[in-house]
């Protein structure tokens, strides 16, 4: 592992229910633009969940043909589209035929659900009198999804699939940076894409009494993360990819780096299956491990971007960690929650955090928490409530919890 090798991103793709493509999804979130709405397409009979960050307007077909779009969980259509936007940024989709360049390009994708939703609707199918897909095994396993990922644009450098529940696009970015500091090629397409919106799904998270089932005057309030009267997170959808590459293999082909993946840390409670730890000595260690590898300190952290889900537990809890990782200088960091306005992908969300972090970064401001209007008081920190500000920020640290008391950190810097 070459410590000194420095790793950047040269491109970045965004399919958000906020935004279709980085541009949009970048003046979405300096806007405070909410992507959540009524739920639409799916059954919602028995269910007290009334809203989830959806992703409209965006068309399958534009991206995958329809016969090919019946074997695969709706993640992947979006997965392939925010890959082609990023990698068409990083000056690569137009290479592609070339073979040394597809071995040169890994894919690391990050995935919590991934064809969860798939595997449901095929149960669905079976039990009401029809067929299940020849493809209910490779469309409903994780491992083949990043296959997907590369039999489309022809990749053949490692394909490999991360999956540790909300952490899983963190880990899967953290992962690359690895692979690339080792060697093992100059370039990964890494990143997150789920879409778990479907009404077995969304029963159980009711069960476990973590889904907003308030029902607002307008769906874009129900993720309203340390607020005061939030009642859980709304379940989201969307994907959000990068190409990350070797830093003197960018130089040489005249790319343009967005900015550099510094640090990564990762650490687990070993508490409990949902819950992290009182303590939050482990959250504390793996925002410290990715600063320790990036060679930053504390006070050079310029803004922070939060799990921020909307829950009470977690909310509270990643405000704690925030004050033991930074002590005094926590309530003088600028930080926000992304899934105030694209609700929770499950383990796209940290992607979807470093997408937003890096485009708000680089347009000089940090995007706001909405729906802010009354804190916990318990949550007390700069969370940049309802408005986004000019921050000159140059460090950022982005973190992210998962089930089964994980953590992972990720510093990001600007170039």
């Amino acid at each position: 592992m070459d410590a000194k090798k420095r790793v950047v991103i040269t491109g970045i793709g965004a399919i958000s229910p906020n935004g279709i493509g980085r541009e949009a999804f970048a003046a979405a979130c300096l806007a405070g633009k909410s992507g959540i709405g009524w739920i639409d397409g799916i059954d919602t009979a028995g269910l007290k969940s009334s809203v989830a960050a959806q992703v409209r307007g965006f068309d399958p077909q534009s991206v995958l043909p329809a016969v090919e779009l019946r074997k695969v969980p709706r993640m992947v259509p979006m997965a392939l589209a925010a890959s082609r936007e990023a990698l068409e940024q990083a000056g690569l989709l137009s290479s592609l035929d070339d073979l040394e360049t597809q071995r040169s390009i890994a894919v690391a994708l990050g995935t919590g659900g991934g064809g969860l939703g798939f595997v449901e609707q095929q149960y669905k199918q079976m039990f009401t009198g029809g067929q299940a897909s020849l493809y209910s095994i490779t469309g409903g396993t994780h491992g083949n999804l990043s296959s997907e990922l590369s039999i489309a644009l022809r990749l053949r450098g490692p394909s490999h699939v991360i999956s540790t529940g909300c952490t899983s696009s963190t880990d899967a970015i953290g992962y690359a940076a690895m692979m690339i500091r080792a060697g093992v090629v100059p370039i990964v397409l890494a990143g997150g894409a789920d879409s778990p919106i479907e009404p077995g799904i969304l029963s159980a998270f009711e069960k476990m009494r973590v889904v907003s089932t308030r029902r607002w005057d307008e769906p874009g309030k129900s993720s309203r993360p340390f607020s005061i009267d939030r009642d859980g997170f709304v379940l989201g959808e969307g994907a959000w990819m990068f190409v990350l590459e070797d830093a003197e293999h960018a130089a040489a082909r005249g790319a343009i780096p967005l900015a550099e993946i510094a640090g990564y840390g990762s650490t687990c409670d070993a508490f409990h299956r949902v819950q992290i730890a009182p303590d939050v000595v482990e959250p504390v260690r793996a925002m410290q491990l990715a600063m320790a590898e990036a060679g930053v300190t504390a006070g050079e952290i310029d803004y922070i971007n939060l799990h921020g889900t909307s829950t009470e537990l977690n909310d509270r809890m990643e405000t704690l960690a925030i004050k033991h990782c930074f002590g005094e200088r926590a309530g003088e960091i600028p930080m926000s929650s992304t899934k105030s306005m694209i609700g929770h992908p499950q383990g796209a969300c940290g992607a979807a955090g470093i997408a937003a972090t890096v485009l708000s970064m680089n347009a000089g401001a940090v995007h706001p928490t909405i729906n802010l209007d009354r804190p916990d008081p318990q949550c007390d920190l700069d969370y940049v409530a309802n408005t986004s500000r000019p921050v000159d920020v140059k460090t950022a640290l982005c973190n992210c919890i998962a089930f089964g008391s994980k953590n992972s950190a990720l510093v990001v810097k600007k170039i």
